[in-house]
């Protein structure tokens, strides 16, 4: 029986990874590495966060996206752009070197198992665990407004159902959103040869503004701090202290990580973006329709009035909306056990990350309404990786598990071969 079990392998399942094997713990990673950013972002996307607040965690800050640019001459610049591609090696680079061998299976099913756990797999016979790390991102929350929930497979698609969407040359493509992932997604669109055009219910589109230099005058930094999730006194609240967030009551957490840090886009897109997507802005989608081979959205702008609009598809750039019940993998009665955050459908997480249920733990997205919207960005997986080994170490050793005890310590792997895992 394995100590920990992680269910995923991008960016927080892997530093959970890297500090769990750093602690002696015999620990094993199901899942495709890097499988969000891999597999779900379109060619020419760009990392929107500064390349040096978007780390992998390893202890002794090890294997940094830095490190890596350096070992390939690559620029990981302070107001540079990083195409996502770089980020998705870095990611499998981190993989090979700081944690352990990543399995590419397809988990199932988690589900108790006396003190422990059964996982349960596509590709194998069941694995047993004494404690279980979910951290599967975001695609299992996957959000589509229900007005295109009903349209036929091939009218409507979410921003992260595409990898090239060259396939959309010479087409009218109606972008529902308006934040970075609509704007960039609208951008390439017209890039490579579609005709986009955003639709939005809000107003105006924001716009992040060119980030100011990291040497500064004192005044100037105290005034205006940077943080992993931007310059300012709130970003840098919600970047550097998520264990106080967390103290906060259960309605202000959850308010919190619906509103903060709201919709907005990289201010190194507005030129492309304004220069080529003609826009629908504070107008509202009520209905969606098949027509044909061609889409009809019934769309109603600020002062009442219906306004149609025609297209060959329709993507909906409109995020994700975390919530236990959309997490199938988990065996339901476990689910419906679990303390939630309020109403918001997520788990109420202890400080070392542990739910209600003893011995299981949530990284990424889903802690969100515990510890703030820093848990929504790579950068979150600092501060968490860290802390929900302490926390599993802490549950193994309340079973009379000695914590660290494991003969699987895995040794840093930097400079050393690693053999290459198969791809499903």
């Amino acid at each position: 029986m394995d100590d920990l079990v992680v269910v995923g392998a991008g960016p927080y399942g892997l530093s959970v990874a890297a500090h769990a094997a750093a602690a002696g713990l015999g620990v094993r990673v199901l899942g495709r590495p890097m499988a969000s950013w891999r597999d779900h972002m379109p060619e020419g996307m760009y990392l929107k966060s500064e390349p040096w607040s978007s780390n992998l965690s390893a202890p002794g800050g090890r294997h940094t996206l830095a490190a890596y640019c350096a070992t390939r001459g690559l620029a990981a610049e302070h107001g540079s752009p990083l195409p996502i591609g770089t980020f998705s090696s870095y990611g499998m680079w981190f993989a090979r070197r700081a944690a352990p061998e990543v399995e590419e299976v397809t988990v199932t099913e988690v589900s108790p198992q006396g003190d422990g756990f059964l996982v349960r797999t596509a590709e194998g016979p069941p694995l047993l665990a004494r404690t279980i790390a979910i951290a599967v991102g975001v695609m299992p929350f996957v959000h589509l407004p229900e007005a295109l929930r009903e349209l036929p497979p091939g009218h409507c698609s979410h921003s992260s159902g595409h990898r090239d969407l060259a396939r959309f040359a010479g087409r009218e493509v109606a972008v529902v959103g308006a934040g970075q992932a609509a704007l960039e997604t609208a951008a390439l669109l017209a890039e490579n040869g579609a005709r986009p055009c955003l639709v939005a219910r809000r107003s105006r589109l924001n716009w992040n503004t060119v980030p100011q230099p990291l040497e500064r005058p004192a005044l100037r930094a105290l005034r205006d701090p940077h943080s992993g999730l931007g310059t300012g006194w709130r970003s840098w609240v919600w970047s550097e202290l998520p264990w106080a967030v967390r103290r906060l009551p259960a309605p202000t957490r959850e308010r919190i990580a619906a509103n903060a840090l709201g919709p907005a886009g990289a201010w190194w897109l507005r030129d492309r973006f304004e220069r080529s997507v003609p826009v629908l802005l504070g107008h509202r989608l009520h209905r969606a329709v098949p027509a044909g081979g061609r889409t009809r959205l019934g769309l109603t702008t600020a002062a009442g009035e219906s306004v149609v609009l025609d297209v060959a598809h329709v993507v909906a750039a409109t995020g994700f909306a975390p919530h236990l019940d959309r997490l199938e993998l988990l065996d339901a009665r476990l689910r419906a056990a679990l303390d939630t955050v309020g109403h918001s459908g997520t788990p109420e997480l202890s400080a070392g990350f542990e739910s209600s249920w003893p011995g299981l733990f949530f990284a990424g997205l889903l802690t969100a309404p515990s510890f703030g919207p820093s848990m929504r960005f790579v950068h979150g997986a600092g501060f968490t990786a860290g802390r929900l080994v302490g926390g599993v170490r802490k549950r193994l050793g309340a079973r009379g598990r000695p914590a660290g005890s494991a003969g699987t310590v895995r040794p840093d792997r930097a400079g050393a071969g690693h053999p290459k895992t198969s791809l499903r």
